[in-house]
Order: C-alpha cells, then sequence, then structure tokens
C-alpha cells in the first residue's frame, strides 16, 4: 500500500502543484481539513486560505487558495480554485494594496451587493495576507 496520495492544485489558469503527498490539510466550509492518503472519498467547497501539502519527501508546500471545490478519491486530491498562488509567489505589497482597495470599497458600498462584495474581496486578501505571513515564518 502506498502512503503518498497524489494531489493536484489547479487554477482557472494554470496547474499550481502536481505531485505525490503524505498529508494535505486545506481549510474546508466547516473548518481545517486533513487528508491522508486512503481517505473516504469526498466533494467538499473551501474557504479561502492556505493549502498546506506535506510532500513525499517531507518538504512543504504552500498555496494559498481563493476558495473553491476539493474532492477527495483514495488515491488522489484535486483542488480547484479560481485564485491559486504559490507561497512563494506571494506578493506582500500587491496583497496589502488589494486590502486598502477592498477596505475602501467597503466604505463606500452604495448597496447590500456592494457590501457583499466588498466583504468577500477583504476576506480574500486578509487570508492572502496570512498566508504569506505563514509561509515567511516556515522558511
Amino acid at each position: 500500500m502506498a502512503n503518498t496520495i497524489h494531489v493536484d492544485v489547479v487554477s482557472a489558469e494554470e496547474s499550481i502543484f502536481s505531485g505525490e503527498a503524505r498529508f494535505v490539510a486545506l481549510p474546508g466550509e466547516a473548518g481545517e481539513l486533513g487528508i491522508y492518503p486512503r481517505h473516504t472519498p469526498l466533494i467538499t467547497r473551501i474557504k479561502p486560505g492556505t493549502v498546506r501539502i506535506e510532500t513525499a519527501d517531507g518538504n512543504e508546500e504552500f498555496v494559498f487558495v481563493a476558495g473553491g471545490i476539493l474532492e477527495v478519491q483514495p488515491n488522489v486530491v484535486t483542488v480547484l480554485s479560481d485564485t491559486a498562488i504559490r507561497g512563494k509567489d506571494l506578493d506582500e505589497e500587491k496583497a496589502n494594496k488589494a486590502r486598502a482597495e477592498a477596505e475602501e470599497a467597503l466604505k463606500n458600498a452604495q448597496s447590500d451587493v456592494d457590501l457583499a462584495k466588498a466583504q468577500s474581496e477583504l476576506a480574500v486578501m486578509a487570508a492572502q495576507i496570512a498566508a504569506l505571513r505563514r509561509f515567511r515564518q516556515k522558511r
């Protein structure tokens, strides 16, 4: 029996990560999810945050996702997200600028729809900045 599981993290634009892993942790809708090889099949939504992948060689990969869908099969984990960024590619300056823009949009929201959109953008940016800080601490 294999002690790894194949993991694919895919954004709308590209494959962000594809490889063997011992363990995957990610932000499920109801809280943090941990996936080991031979996990029960599962499909669920995920929230904005960090996908942490413990690779077969014992290293860690971090991928920020702006929410999405998780599909788990016994030998394959697939994470689909509109936006997925490798931890090493996160840019704190860009993230902080986008957060400031989201906060400004929140202040200027004219309707419930504007407000909901701005709150959602702000949540995504806050998660991205938190992911960036975690990534930096690990290095």
